[in-house]
């Protein structure tokens, strides 16, 4: 299992466990994270499961392909942070993954 932590715009924190394969997103939506849309269901094809990495794991989680950055563009609060959790599969090393869920996702 894989350890994620979800912060909300309130600061809220809610501490998930993910199995290893699952992406980021189908997480959050088996854990009930407010916030995490994901309109198209992980398709790619939306922004609506918008998230921010903690700066110490952009590295590790890495930088977004082309398509996911145009994608991206069409979010609210786009940042050099910002990442689809559709696409970001858990793996052992993202066990402790800290990401914070956008205000307003609603406003796609």
């Amino acid at each position: 299992m894989v350890n994620v932590h979800f912060i909300q715009p309130d600061s809220t924190r809610q501490s998930v466990e993910g199995s290893e394969g699952m992406t980021l997103m189908e997480t959050a939506r088996e854990a009930g994270i407010p916030g995490i849309l994901a309109e198209c269901g992980g398709g790619a094809i939306c922004s609506t499961c918008h998230v921010h990495i903690a700066p110490e794991w952009i590295e590790k989680v890495g930088t977004a392909p082309e398509m996911e950055q145009m994608l991206l563009e069409l979010a609210p609060g786009k940042d050099e942070s910002s990442r689809l959790s559709c696409q970001i599969v858990l793996t052992p090393e993202l066990d402790g993954l800290t990401v914070t869920v956008p205000e307003e996702q609603s406003d796609y």
